[in-house]
């Protein structure tokens, strides 16, 4: 039975989507004698998480019964003050006593201190049901504390043959409009979208949420030189917008100016992921263009790629998509004239 309340947490915490980062999304779910009394959720960043909205659900009439219940939780239960109390410390107060976690936190404040909480006081730890799920859940939060980087998809649109833009940079449209929308989905559920100084400026992207009902995520453009007009949307202020660049260091305001050091042996995309690490920014979304997908590929700094192919589409010359090389085939779907390959990076 421990498997079927661990599934209901991970269903509940897919809810917040794109919503909670840069903290994990976290169901949890209180069980009395086969009867589920409460069911919670971390709902986004700032407020209550999974255990005291859970707690918080069971109905007045069975409140007496939580010292006699068994919390489910995708993950481990926080054990340090952050921009809520410890809920380790809350499972405790309630005389909760016993507790099944779908896995570990890697979170260093975190990371074992909750589990040794509970068992201090005596509360009876099950850790490791569901492990596999739990994690691939939060794949993106796992990667950034374990590998200290985002966690980096990689996203392009191809034609038949395999072209992504036209040589003038004049407009190709390839993906169909539903097949937009979900990109649009994509990105809501993504800290940030990427993009580079000749997609801003010959595509002159929004990079919103504009065709889905979902967050917008930061915008992240690589201007060098700083030689991008002003005039552009992604500098519109109406989402928070950063410009990676070598000449010019500013936080204030909607658009952000940060930094890169040119004086380093660390190739540009390995900066842009440093520099996300240092910025707290859990994903990024990059869409293009093909010389910036292709350096990712080229550095090995991916986890995620998904690739669009109109497979009625076909063109005589263009920009050549990126070669992706060695991946895993994870899902294939496709929406009309679309074809869309979800693979993600070989391991080794």
């Amino acid at each position: 039975m421990h498997e079927t309340y661990l599934h209901r947490c991970l269903e509940l915490a897919r809810q917040a989507a794109g919503y909670t980062a840069p903290n994990p999304m976290v169901g949890a779910v209180l069980v009395h004698e086969g009867r589920i009394i409460g069911e919670g959720w971390h709902r986004q960043y700032g407020g209550p998480h999974a255990e005291p909205n859970c707690i918080h659900s069971v109905a007045e009439v069975d409140q007496h019964l939580i010292p006699q219940s068994t919390l489910y939780v995708s993950l481990e239960p926080c054990a340090h003050f952050g921009k809520t109390p410890p809920c380790a410390d809350l499972l405790v107060h309630h005389r909760i006593p016993r507790v099944v976690i779908g896995c570990r936190d890697p979170f260093v404040q975190v990371d074992g201190k909750g589990i040794d909480k509970l068992k201090a006081a005596g509360v009876e730890v099950t850790l490791g049901v569901l492990e596999t799920e739990s994690e691939q859940l939060n794949k993106r939060f796992f990667t950034f504390h374990r590998q200290r980087r985002p966690y980096i998809v990689l996203k392009w649109a191809q034609t038949a043959n395999g072209f992504i833009g036209n040589e003038d940079h004049s407009r190709l449209l390839i993906s169909n409009e539903l097949t937009n929308r979900l990109v649009h989905q994509w990105r809501s559920e993504e800290a940030a979208i990427l993009v580079g100084t000749n997609t801003a400026l010959h595509d002159n992207p929004q990079l919103n949420t504009r065709h889905w009902s979902g967050p917008n995520p930061i915008r992240l453009v690589v201007d060098k030189d700083l030689r991008l007009p002003t005039s552009l949307k992604l500098f519109d202020g109406s989402t928070r917008t950063i410009v990676f660049n070598t000449r010019q260091h500013s936080e204030e305001g909607a658009v952000q100016y940060y930094q890169l050091t040119q004086a380093t042996n660390l190739n540009l995309v390995h900066q842009i992921a440093q520099a996300c690490y240092q910025l707290n920014i859990l994903s990024v979304l990059v869409e293009g263009g093909a010389r910036l997908l292709q350096s990712f590929i080229d550095e090995n700094l991916w986890d995620e790629a998904r690739i669009i192919t109109n497979e009625q589409l076909r063109v005589n010359t263009g920009v050549r998509a990126p070669l992706l090389g060695a991946a895993t085939l994870l899902e294939t779907q496709t929406l009309e004239t679309d074809t869309i390959r979800i693979l993600k990076k070989a391991d080794g």
